[in-house]
């Protein structure tokens, strides 16, 4: 099979060690409350090359939602071309799977011809895992490129075994199931699904049932699991199946996290060591609170940098008539005004319950994955939910 073996070798400062960068959910062209963050994203990309040019790994791996729509931007593809001249430039081999919010198709095109130039996307999947080889002191790790699959995906690839894919974790299981692995050598798979276990951001800790996850163990085989999707830097039940995490905040329910650029060292099989770079963003994503006198008092954020993306949160009784406006002129990047006080939190209270009484389990399921997924439900989801919902109460 051909791969990069020779390419790397053309680098004679390698270490003995095969180091890869692990970076996921990109979403480039992406819109957080109407902001855009392509500025945050070029500068965010650049750090992430100073580290490549520094660090010199001997691959980047890029797990999914590399944009932010199926149809991105043509900014959003420059930036993404950018990036990637620059890691071909430096010879620097780059794997690249699709997400869920990726068009596998366009996101493949020209892949055979890039692969030329080390840069490597994996197919639209037709019922096998690409692979290729890098080479070390120690002999060959496989980078095995499974991009996001969903069930009727894999009962299109591999219609012999339709039936027997129910959900998410059967369309895995059995695409592993196709895949070879010498586990004498090292092997290493990018994957862009939700493993159970793993915690969500915002709309991600939402959930009902578990069609969408998936058991660690299917990755069982694998020296490491470079897994994208969830937002959060995290391990599941081994720290070598592992969640990278976004490079940067893009929910206020990461505005506590620190962003970085997870590092995977592999040695002789069966020695892995991890480590992390930190990501300083452009603008960072936070949360402030206080009543309007006191955030816009000058003692409390002359130390701070008002030019961040920010959620303020007023604990004044009484809105404050053109809230946002006044605020913007110290915070000009506030995405979000809320209240908290006695008004929001009883109308809260009142408005979950009365809302949650009165839907049905499958409208609860189908808001549920438009808020993961960012798309309606298709007619066949539909009619496997309303089955499923069925037998649950047989």
């Amino acid at each position: 099979m051909a791969g990069p073996a020779d390419y790397n070798t053309m680098e004679n400062d390698r270490e003995a060690l095969m180091k890869l960068f692990h970076l996921s959910d990109l979403h480039i062209g992406k819109r957080v409350n109407e902001f855009s963050m392509i500025e945050d994203q070029k500068y965010i990309l650049s750090q992430i090359l100073h580290a490549a040019k520094r660090e010199r790994p001997d691959g980047v791996l890029l797990s999914g939602d590399i944009y932010d729509s199926t149809i991105p931007s043509a900014e959003a593809v420059q930036v993404f071309d950018v990036f990637l001249t620059e890691l071909s430039t430096n010879r620097i081999p780059t794997f690249i799977i699709s997400g869920n919010h990726d068009s596998a198709e366009r996101l493949a095109f020209g892949s055979s011809l890039m692969g030329k130039s080390g840069i490597y996307f994996s197919k639209v999947y037709n019922g096998t895992i690409e692979k290729i080889p890098l080479q070390d002191a120690y002999g060959t790790v496989w980078i095995h490129l499974l991009p996001f699959l969903r069930p009727a995906v894999v009962r299109h690839a591999l219609p012999e075994r339709a039936e027997e894919v129910m959900c998410t974790a059967d369309a895995v299981r059995i695409a592993l199931e196709q895949d070879l692995v010498d586990e004498q050598d090292r092997n290493v798979i990018l994957a862009h699904q939700f493993v159970t276990g793993a915690k969500r951001c915002d709309a991600e800790e939402l959930q009902v049932g578990d069609l969408d996850q998936i058991p660690a163990e299917l990755f069982e085989k694998f020296d490491y699991a470079a897994l994208g999707h969830i937002h959060s830097p995290q391990k599941v039940e081994r720290d070598t199946v592992r969640y990278c995490g976004s490079p940067l905040k893009y929910s206020f329910s990461e505005a506590g996290q620190e962003k970085t650029i997870t590092v995977i060292e592999l040695k002789e099989k069966g020695t892995v060591e991890l480590r992390t770079i930190p990501l300083k963003p452009l603008h960072d994503l936070r949360k402030i609170r206080g009543t309007y006198l006191e955030v816009t008092a000058k003692t409390f954020y002359e130390n701070s940098d008002c030019e961040d993306y920010l959620l303020v949160t007023l604990t004044d009784e009484e809105d404050v008539p053109d809230g946002m406006a006044k605020l913007r002129t110290i915070y000009p990047n506030l995405m979000r005004l809320e209240y908290d006080n006695k008004r929001t939190r009883s109308a809260a209270d009142i408005g979950t319950a009365e809302r949650v009484e009165e839907k049905s389990e499958l409208e609860l399921f189908r808001e549920f994955y438009e808020l993961q997924n960012n798309q309606s439900m298709t007619a066949q989801q539909k009619a496997l939910v309303e089955e499923l919902l069925r037998g649950m109460k047989a």
